[in-house]
């Protein structure tokens, strides 16, 4: 199978505050571990930088507008407690959107089987109109309005298995039937929202929260019981995943016990429902991990399964 690798060193130059989790130090992990001979096959490519009109599509534009104004020419700009802007942010956001549209645009021209974005910062938590959670554009919604407007899709889900819950995913697709969005995640644990009776008006938001100290059988079983069901029911034609390996046990952020072969297991899982649904359309973007030896084995894990099927 072909896979496409889109990363940029832009995303070393979206700088955070000394001991912050969300560090450069994330990208050089992965990259190097991505420089190994069994990663040589995958095809390479610069993340360009999204357009406005592309995130406007999840974002109004005032939001985006306002964000701009707020990205700092020297020093640091505060967003919310734990978010904030550098001179390199504005740029790496815009790649991150960028890298997610050409990931969809590869795959959906059956250039590639799949691709995987490693870009930073992440974007689950960003919400239409704001910015959290250390993201600022939710690069999966992102991609998936533009696989709507742009390739003329019907259907698209989002799948995310970041520790923590994607609340601006669900936020962006909340009344809309034409998105799924599915999710495992700790709880309680930030940003607080998640519960299983959180279905959204279209009943297309699907939530398996897992207790803290949970493992790889649990997370295994939300995926049996609570998603794969749903996603064969809605036949995406364009399988999204939000790729956060912080529910790896040596995740400091988290309190699941996940290993690499649980990330692997469940990229697994998504491409069999994208091999029925989609043509075998898969479109990955990085989301959280923060121990850098466990992100780094569990992208391995990840983008080695979606190399190799």
């Amino acid at each position: 199978m072909s896979t496409l690798l889109l990363h940029h060193s832009s995303y070393l130059d979206h700088l955070t505050p000394v001991g912050h989790p969300e560090r450069p130090d994330r990208i050089r992990a992965i990259d190097r571990i991505l420089e190994h001979e069994k990663f040589q096959p995958i095809e390479r490519d610069l993340a360009p930088v999204g357009t406005l009109e592309d995130i406007a599509r999840a974002h109004p534009m005032s939001y985006v507008d306002h964000l701009h104004r707020l990205a700092p020419e020297e020093g640091t700009a505060r967003v919310d407690a734990d978010t904030t802007m550098s001179p390199g942010t504005w740029e790496a956001a815009l790649r991150g959107a960028g890298g997610a549209c050409r990931a969809v645009d590869e795959v959906l021209t059956k250039k590639v089987n799949n691709a995987f974005s490693a870009s930073r910062p992440p974007g689950h938590h960003a919400e239409k109109e704001r910015s959290m959670g250390f993201c600022f554009f939710n690069n999966a919604a992102v991609a998936a309005r533009y696989a709507q407007a742009v390739h003329g899709l019907g259907r698209v889900a989002i799948i995310d298995f970041d520790v923590h819950h994607g609340n601006g995913t669900q936020d962006i697709f909340w009344d809309d039937a034409t998105v799924m969005y599915c999710s495992t995640h700790q709880m309680p644990l930030y940003p607080g929202s998640g519960a299983a009776s959180e279905t959204g008006e279209a009943n297309t938001i699907v939530n398996a929260p897992l207790a803290p100290g949970e493992g790889g059988a649990a997370f295994r079983e939300a995926f049996d019981i609570a998603i794969l069901p749903r996603l064969e029911d809605f036949a995406p034609e364009l399988v999204i995943i939000s790729a956060g390996f912080d529910a790896h046990a040596r995740d400091p952020l988290g309190g699941l016990n996940l290993v690499e072969a649980d990330f692997a297991w469940a990229t697994r899982a998504l491409m069999d429902v994208a091999d029925k649904h989609s043509n075998g359309a898969v479109v990955s973007i990085l989301e959280g991990g923060y121990d850098l030896e466990g992100l780094a084995r569990s992208v391995a894990a990840h983008v080695l399964t979606l190399m190799t099927g």
